[in-house]
């Protein structure tokens, strides 16, 4: 496995499991608890993305290595997971700015709908890390543009 991805897949599966636990937290009525929990969902987020980031820039992405037939399948997914963890991560800055501001009534109506867009975001994540480097074998490392667009 290659460290790099794996550890910044952690990181992502990381924050959202302590995303679950803030959340469970707040339903108890537990608030330091639950922004405690919440910045350090933050903060295993902000993790990976440096690593992934890093990753990006020094070495380059992983094209898919898979059969030609699925290929299509796997751009199309691809695409859809970054978008959504586009809007995850924007989602995920206003919900915090939110909280900081002490805006609790906005805080409360958008963080379940960031919770559930970041619960996929990880979940699309990790289907995207194991095809890359677990079900197939990567590809060649290239630009990102090229490890997205196959060419």
């Amino acid at each position: 496995m290659p460290l790099l991805p794996t550890v910044s897949t952690f990181f992502i599966i990381l924050s959202a499991v302590l995303i679950a636990i803030g959340w469970y937290l707040i339903t108890k009525n537990k608030f330091i608890a639950h922004k405690r929990t919440m910045i350090a969902a933050a903060i295993s987020a902000l993790l990976f993305f440096i690593i992934y980031l890093s990753r990006t820039v020094f070495v380059g992405n992983t094209s898919f290595g898979g059969p030609d037939d699925i290929k299509i399948y796997y751009t199309v997914f691809l695409i859809f997971h970054i978008c959504l963890a586009t809007s995850g991560a924007v989602f995920g800055i206003v919900t915090l700015v939110l909280a900081f501001k002490r805006n609790i009534k906005k805080h409360r109506k958008i963080g379940p709908v960031t919770s559930i867009v970041w619960f996929f975001t990880a979940i699309t994540g990790v289907a995207v890390y194991m095809l890359l480097y677990i079900i197939y074998d990567g590809g060649q490392t290239t630009s990102l543009f090229k490890a997205i667009l196959g060419t």
